[in-house]
């Protein structure tokens, strides 16, 4: 294990490219002390912590219809989701794609999932190391999107995707103090965060009026996430920290092409193992 800090942002399907990239680093047996995870970066992370090389990807990529948890039009009116958070987080870990809990809850790496308290609108960054069901239940948090999934409970709090408040944690990396952070992207490089539009921003502010805290920082993250990338690129620039990004276009966050996907996730593969003695050196 190196001491350093994994920072994984998230992207919902863009997350298989993060996925590519740990698999690779997993085969190689390289592992750090401390991970974050961001919304689908928390789900790399907890399966890097596991050791379960190709978790992700097999939850995220696959033909069979019924393992599919997007639902249709009808069942986004009456369920409030885009997708079933019960299949991901429930019937995968427990059931169709086990997660290796014991080695999860043995491991001597740190863990931390970003979530966005609902009532302060701030990042929490929680961890669990001993209960299966309140793990999951973070990790169904930080993925939680606005609009279109649920806000979720833990520990009595509503919480909402970690992105909102903190998309690319280096911050949080930089306080917990290892000289070495490795970033993995889901954006290609240079990109920015458009403004949030005046008709999102008015359904952010009907969907979560008890919420105001929260509105205040969707309708701000543009802001925030370019100040994170712009903070990343000149940390990159001083050698600081190390960057695994995407160099082919990107899928969408939603993305069902069982073809695209699986070619973004290689993408992430080849990426690390194409720059695997770069990282080492960095390491070093």
């Amino acid at each position: 294990m190196i001491k350093a800090t994994m920072v994984l942002e998230g992207g919902a399907t863009r997350g298989v490219f993060t996925s590519g990239v740990l698999d690779y680093l997993m085969e190689k047996d390289l592992y750090t002390s401390h991970v974050i995870g961001v919304s689908a970066g928390s789900c790399n992370g907890v399966d890097y912590v596991s050791r379960q090389p190709g978790r992700t990807r097999d939850c995220t990529i696959h033909k069979e219809k019924e393992y599919s948890y997007y639902y249709g039009f009808r069942k986004f009116i009456r369920e409030k989701s885009l997708m079933n958070m019960d299949m991901i987080f429930n019937k995968y870990p427990n059931e169709i794609f086990p997660f290796d809990y014991d080695t999860y809850f043995a491991s001597g790496m740190e863990c931390e999932i970003v979530t966005t308290n609902c009532e302060t609108g701030q990042a929490e960054y929680m961890t669990e190391r001993e209960d299966r069901e309140r793990l999951m239940k973070i990790c169904r948090a930080s993925c939680s999107m606005p609009l279109v999934s649920p806000i979720v409970n833990v520990d009595g709090m509503p919480y909402l995707d970690g992105g909102l408040a903190d998309s690319i944690p280096v911050g949080r990396a930089i306080e917990i103090g290892n000289k070495k952070i490795i970033v993995v992207l889901t954006r290609n490089p240079g990109y920015r965060k458009k403004p949030t539009s005046q008709t999102t921003a008015n359904l952010y502010r009907r969907a979560y009026k008890k919420y105001p805290d929260l509105v205040r920082v969707m309708i701000r993250r543009n802001y925030e996430y370019n100040r994170q990338i712009r903070l990343v690129e000149q940390l990159q620039r001083e050698g600081k920290i190390f960057v695994f990004c995407p160099r082919i276009p990107t899928v969408s966050r939603i993305e069902k092409d069982y073809d695209a996907l699986q070619h973004f996730y290689e993408h992430g593969y080849q990426q690390a193992k194409k720059r695997y003695q770069e990282l080492l050196s960095y390491l070093q």
